[in-house]
């Protein structure tokens, strides 16, 4: 079975691993070249390629003529996309003899659309998964061929759910390989209005809003952790970055009767004080990547109420 791979990112590397070690001849593979505003924690596909010995392009090298061309002088029996972020035309689609296939990083068709393990975790799921798809020109919509669960703790970042989920990828394109190359990949209906789509994440998504519960709170801050861009709050125009944290097992009740939503040091300790009088205990707090103690902390929270009191 001769493929043509479209791929980026963690899941694009392994699941080109997983290809080779399978004996697949990949006679092309596309990816992109790397966002200068990006922080790269994930692995290049264009080194995959060049260690595996596979002839490699850049996306952002081609015109889309220059593309389709490549493409069909590859002569794919198969067209893979593993977490490429541009969709494949239908003129493209219709290159691949057995058909073209994307991984993607939910149980579809929950979480359609970009940055799935982000949106999964900050809505508080306790499980998610890879799902490997017939590809159709609509994101996410083509027939199901399989998928594999993986658990969400409750202290999870997307972080290490996202490396859960590079595994499942793993596993279902592994134990699906045969039957794409025998023509007889399954076909399980996805439907969408029994799903979900959502969007492309910007770093303002992470402002914290304190008058939101506890659980809201924590669930952006592992949303969004390192190595993403991080939840933020400000104070006395200072940007903070919640990095960790953890949901406090103390009540409301032990809060000072005035205390407010924010952030503020108790007992010597950073903590969160949320919408619903429950807090968030802070592990770690950064300004501008550097750590930040409670008493820069107080100093700040002092600085902005006096601030607030004039």
């Amino acid at each position: 079975m001769r493929a043509v791979v479209f791929a980026y990112s963690s899941v694009g590397d392994r699941c080109l691993r997983v290809l080779s070690a399978r004996g697949v001849d990949v006679s092309l593979v596309i990816t992109h070249r790397d966002r200068p505003e990006e922080h790269l924690w994930y692995a290049r596909v264009s080194e995959t390629a060049a260690e595996l010995g596979l002839r490699c392009r850049y996306a952002d090298d081609c015109s889309p003529g220059e593309l389709k061309s490549a493409v069909a002088a590859a002569r794919p029996d198969v067209i893979f996309s593993f977490y490429y972020r541009a969709l494949l035309g239908d003129e493209l689609l219709a290159m691949a003899r057995l058909g073209a296939f994307n991984m993607h990083g939910s149980l579809l068709p929950r979480y359609r659309g970009r940055a799935p393990t982000n949106w999964a975790v900050l809505h508080g799921e306790s499980e998610t998964g890879a799902t490997l798809h017939h590809m159709v020109a609509r994101a996410d919509a083509g027939d199901i061929v399989d998928s594999c669960r993986v658990p969400i703790l409750p202290d999870d970042t997307a972080r290490q759910v996202f490396d859960k989920v590079t595994v499942a990828a793993e596993i279902v394109l592994w134990r699906t390989l045969p039957a794409i190359a025998a023509g007889t990949a399954p076909r399980r209906v996805n439907d969408p209005a029994n799903g979900s789509y959502f969007g492309v994440r910007t770093p303002e998504d992470g402002r914290i809003d304190w008058q939101r519960s506890a659980s809201e709170i924590y669930n952006l801050i592992r949303a969004v952790a390192p190595p993403y861009p991080g939840a933020f709050t400000e104070v006395a125009g200072v940007r903070l970055v919640v990095a960790d944290a953890r949901l406090s097992v103390f009540p409301a009740s032990c809060l000072a009767p005035d205390a407010r939503p924010g952030l503020a040091v108790i007992d010597g300790r950073v903590v969160g004080i949320c919408g619903d009088g429950r807090r968030i205990e802070v592990r770690s707090l950064l300004a501008e990547s550097k750590p930040v103690g409670p008493d820069l902390l107080a100093d700040l929270v002092a600085r902005a109420r006096r601030g607030q009191s004039t």
